[in-house]
């Protein structure tokens, strides 16, 4: 029996019938009002000279991304391995229709650093609830130099961008 899908049959990651698609750039604003706008990311950070990634929580706070982390986690010993600056990682949330495909996606890329003010710990603890098991008394925040995003929409058939065939 072959494993090939069948003629006219959606393929996995493919884009089924949905029809094509329009990517447009998002502005900085726009891309960071998204952000906020969802409280579920992926962190991207060195660890052991290696790339890793993990889903964590987030809230935006004064133009900044906040998470909680454990003691034990790899993101929070990187950042505290760093200098005064901090560590660079990226940042990646989207929401992208599963059906459709059409959503957004941003990126930021920019330092993280460990809060250390305790009032801003208190003031993350009460606003920042982990969705995970365990306590997460440390926060980190990242500052978001570069803000890259795309919106995904459905492309308009050629009738209705007055093209001709």
């Amino acid at each position: 029996m072959s494993s090939r899908p069948r003629a006219g049959a959606p393929r996995a990651g493919g884009a089924g019938t949905a029809g094509p698609r329009h990517s447009t750039p998002l502005h900085r604003a726009e891309a960071l009002r998204l952000l906020g706008s969802v409280s579920l990311g992926r962190i991207v950070f060195t660890q052991d000279a290696l790339p890793a990634i993990r889903p964590v929580n987030h809230l935006l706070d004064r133009g900044e991304i906040i998470i909680r982390t454990q003691e034990g986690a790899a993101v929070a010993a990187a950042t505290r391995q760093a200098d005064m600056e901090g560590v660079v990682v990226a940042y990646e949330v989207d929401t992208i229709d599963p059906v459709t495909h059409v959503g957004w996606s941003v990126v930021v890329t920019g330092y993280c650093r460990p809060v250390t003010d305790p009032r801003d710990l208190a003031y993350y603890w009460e606003l920042l609830h982990p969705w995970t098991e365990g306590q997460r008394e440390h926060a980190l925040r990242i500052r978001p130099d570069l803000v890259t995003g795309l919106r995904i929409t459905a492309a308009l058939p050629a009738s209705a961008t007055g093209s001709r065939p």
